[in-house]
């Protein structure tokens, strides 16, 4: 099916099923535990042994010698992999480092062999014993100390340019020049990286933890130089990926190398103190953010440049494409910069780009909008544009940013703020609000999906749709219930397997619209077919309550499936978005209290206004949102990868050290979502709402803290000692 026009009316807008605020169906699985992880296939892979990763000690240099004598004999051991035996390897499209080294180290804990024995315990004891020599080079692990030597955009990058930036910002009434940092993060999900792997004469099964299930597919058919139809790639649930499980990784190909090399089912998860380094993580930021405005608060000048590093095949980090479209100006300068650092990969995180673009950008909106004396919501609404600033006949299909503003501040009683900094304290708490804009792209892509229709009126619907603990196997149920006129009950939903349709994924916010709108082609498929089977006419037959209605007649929708029904398709969008700019929209609100003799600080209340499209499911939609405040408060007081500067490293490499909100910190949580149906997007006309929950949310925080404090940081996290020193006297 083409998506190439708006969306008319269509069997989804009855919203008997869709809409409706329905539990997870994965549920009970999910509290029983028999919804099997990547490294519970038992029965599937009997007999497995278990790989254990041996991981680089050193950032960069050479692999001059490797003896794995003494670990081939340890007790249970059965195989040790590396380079050298493991066959000719090429690297995946989606990595930037090839996932087991060869002669060179290009990062810290880059894998470097896997030893497989029969117990865990043997492998972990084994790889203690495989004993690799190393030359160590000098390599580059400061951004800010490279920051200075790049000048020019990454390639395949350019300065994107409207007007004349540099005039309009000289010229300004008003002028904010300003440099904001965010840094490395970790994605730190539940479930670490797993991998059970089995052959079967030529043919490679993988049960994994990955969100995206032929970009896995297809890099390790590249990387074992094998075509990709016998590689099976199997993944129904993900115990948490954040975008850390969008790519192939080690585990993956690790677990595929020892079932090859002892002939028998092999298991390998990445120990939790190996994931940041070895895997991928949030890389680094340093923003510069200019804006100059007339006396009145008009933006007459926005630039906003972004330097990050990574790999030499890495990519930066797109910490600006938010400032390209979410407030109006006539000169507009945006860029981005990739510094070549040795440390371990960067890429996608949550929301990436506007995660960490947001964090710098509406702290500085908050900033000019003080410098002109305006209420933040009120500069806000000023430059709001209801069309693309660098192409103005290119209009949002629907923007809603204006209505989320003002719904939060009513809703959040913003009028009781007081604007002065350090003005309101409760005892020893210094209290202040803050808010902030919320944006995020509306991205689509092809997705398929087949559905069966059983003599029972069953409906299975299997699609390679990933559930990353989201709600996809229940929003996908919803879709086929309310296409195929059955009770949610009466629909299977099977994910997660590389032998089902191709979908877009779980990634980026496009999923539950993307996969949703596949399934809903393939519904109109099968509806079709179903009508044809019963002599109804395909174009006016309706579908209720099990049954199939064309005028006066009528049929159980079972009766069409003597033998069982089965259609596929694909739902693939045309250009209407690059005729309409697509993006979602947030208020993000916050009530601080701040410890006025130690800094700590204490979120009280949290509030997110959202317009997203049409939303799916609101229970399962706010659980996204929540959980994205929160990673959101992560990210603004506490989450941060640090940098060994000397050997190139992630020193708190585990959950021990490296801190994430716990129950203890989070407060009150709300979640206001507007009616934002947009046929533009989709025939779900819906859009996408995960990540907009977190882009924002950080600034808010650091706006609040500020408005509680009159201490302005720019550097995140805000830890205690950023605010000591400008902390108010206790008198």
């Amino acid at each position: 099916m083409k998506f190439e026009k708006p969306a008319g009316n269509n069997p989804i807008d009855q919203l008997n099923v869709v809409g409706q605020p329905l539990s997870r169906i994965d549920g009970p699985l999910k509290t029983s535990g028999l919804a099997h992880y990547a490294y519970e296939w038992h029965t599937e892979a009997p007999d497995a042994a278990y790989g254990y990763v041996v991981g680089a000690p050193i950032s960069k240099g050479k692999i001059t010698a490797v003896d794995t004598q003494a670990a081939k004999r340890a007790p249970g051991v059965l195989a040790v992999v590396t380079a050298e035996n493991a066959g000719p390897l090429d690297k995946g499209e989606r990595n930037a480092a090839r996932l087991l080294a060869g002669d060179n180290i290009e990062h810290y804990h880059q894998a470097v062999a896997l030893v497989v024995a029969e117990t865990f315990e043997q492998a972990r004891a084994a790889a203690t014993l495989v004993n690799v020599q190393y030359e160590r080079e000098p390599g580059a692990y400061d951004l800010a100390h490279e920051k200075p030597t790049v000048t020019t955009p990454p390639e395949g990058e350019t300065d994107k340019k409207v007007g004349d930036f540099d005039s309009a910002f000289a010229t300004s009434e008003v002028k904010l020049d300003a440099q904001y940092t965010t840094p490395d993060q970790s994605h730190m999900a539940m479930e670490p990286h797993a991998s059970m792997a089995i052959w079967e004469d030529d043919k490679l099964t993988v049960w994994t933890s990955n969100q995206m299930i032929d970009w896995c597919r297809t890099d390790l058919a590249k990387t074992l130089n094998m075509p990709v139809e016998k590689v099976r790639v199997i993944s129904p649930y993900i115990g948490g990926g954040f975008g850390g499980k969008l790519f192939l990784r080690s585990d993956a190909l690790l677990a595929a190398l020892g079932a090859r090399a002892i002939n028998r089912p092999v298991k390998v998860m990445l120990p939790r103190p190996m994931i940041p380094n070895n895997t991928t993580h949030r890389p680094a930021t340093i923003q510069h953010i200019r804006i100059g405005t007339d006396r009145d608060g008009h933006i007459t000048a926005i630039s906003h440049q972004s330097w990050s590093g990574n790999l030499p095949d890495g990519t930066p980090e797109t910490a600006v494409q938010q400032t390209e479209l979410l407030y109006a100006g006539a000169n507009r300068l945006t860029g981005l910069r990739l510094a070549k650092l040795d440390l371990p990969e960067g890429n996608a995180m949550r929301a990436p780009g506007e995660a960490p673009g947001m964090m710098a950008l509406e702290i500085a909106i908050d900033e000019i909008a003080e410098k002109v004396g305006m209420d933040p919501i009120a500069f806000r609404i000023l430059n709001d544009t209801q069309v693309d600033p660098a192409n103005p006949d290119r209009p949002f299909s629907r923007r809603q940013l204006v209505e989320c503003l003002k719904t939060g501040a009513e809703h959040f009683n913003w009028s009781r703020r007081n604007a002065k900094p350090a003005m309101v304290r409760e005892g020893r708490w210094l209290v202040g609000m803050g808010m902030a804009a919320g944006f995020r792209n509306n991205m689509v892509a092809t997705s398929g999906a087949r559905v069966h229709l059983d003599d029972k009126g069953t409906i299975t619907v299997e699609t390679d749709m990933t559930d990353i603990g989201t709600g996809s196997y229940t929003i996908i149920a919803q879709t086929a219930a309310e296409m195929m006129g059955v009770s949610i009950d009466q629909v299977v939903v099977r994910l997660g397997d590389s032998s089902f349709p191709v979908s877009a994924g779980s990634g980026g916010q496009w999923g539950a619209n993307t996969s949703t709108s596949g399934v809903y082609a393939a519904c109109v498929k099968l509806r079709e077919t179903v009508a044809a089977k019963l002599g109804f006419d395909p174009q006016n037959a309706t579908f209720s309550d099990g049954q199939v209605h064309d005028g006066n007649r009528s049929a159980p929708l079972a009766a069409a499936a003597q033998a069982p029904l089965t259609v596929e398709d694909s739902i693939e969008f045309g250009d209407l978005d690059e005729q309409y700019q697509q993006s979602t929209f947030a208020g993000h609100f916050v009530e601080v209290g701040v410890d006025i003799a130690t800094g700590e600080v204490r979120v009280r209340r949290m509030l997110a206004v959202c317009a997203a499209g049409r939303i799916l499911n609101p229970k399962t939609a706010r659980s996204q949102v929540i959980g994205a405040m929160t990673m959101g408060l992560g990210g603004a007081l506490m989450e941060e990868l640090i940098v060994d500067k000397r050997l190139g490293y992630f020193v708190n490499h585990d959950m021990a050290g490296y801190e994430v909100p716990v129950h203890a910190d989070i407060p009150e949580q709300e979640v206001i979502f507007l009616d934002d149906t947009d046929p533009i997007s989709s025939p779900m006309k819906a859009k996408g709402v995960g990540e907009l929950g977190l882009c924002g949310v950080s600034s808010a925080i650091v706006n609040a803290i500020y408005n509680a404090t009159g201490v302005r940081v720019r550097d995140y996290p805000v830890t205690l000692d950023k605010l000591l020193k400008g902390l108010p006297a206790l008198a």
